[in-house]
């Protein structure tokens, strides 16, 4: 996968957006302004996902690829190693995971307001 590929099925969630709010380099894509998806823009050598903490864990432990997020709280989120380890529809499903584990924590009004777009 490339980085526009994974751009492009970020930006086809429903109400997502995409924002450099860290840096000109940190492309991170929102829902309703929250993350679910960040990945560096000159080096798309892996990608940081929301995840369910048990689930965290899980993948961790199953796959060499998947590590504690670089940078993120440990313990909700992931970075998957785009090394070409993991099938493509695999870190897909695990994007889709991220921004469903996010629409699922907004307020009612916010969701509301995604299901208005």
């Amino acid at each position: 996968m490339n980085l526009e590929s994974f751009r492009n099925f970020c930006l086809s969630r429903k109400g997502a957006t995409e924002d450099f709010p860290f840096d000109e380099n940190t492309l991170v894509f929102k829902v309703m302004g929250k993350m679910f998806a960040l990945t560096d823009i000159n080096d798309f050598s892996s990608v940081n996902l929301k995840v369910d903490p048990e689930m965290g864990i899980e993948l961790r432990e199953r796959y060499s690829s998947v590590q504690e997020g670089y940078h993120m709280n440990k313990k909700h989120w992931i970075t998957v190693l785009m090394d070409g380890n993991l099938p493509d529809r695999l870190v897909l499903q695990w994007v889709d995971k991220s921004y469903n584990l996010v629409v699922s924590g907004l307020t009612k009004s916010q969701k509301s307001a995604l299901d208005a777009k």
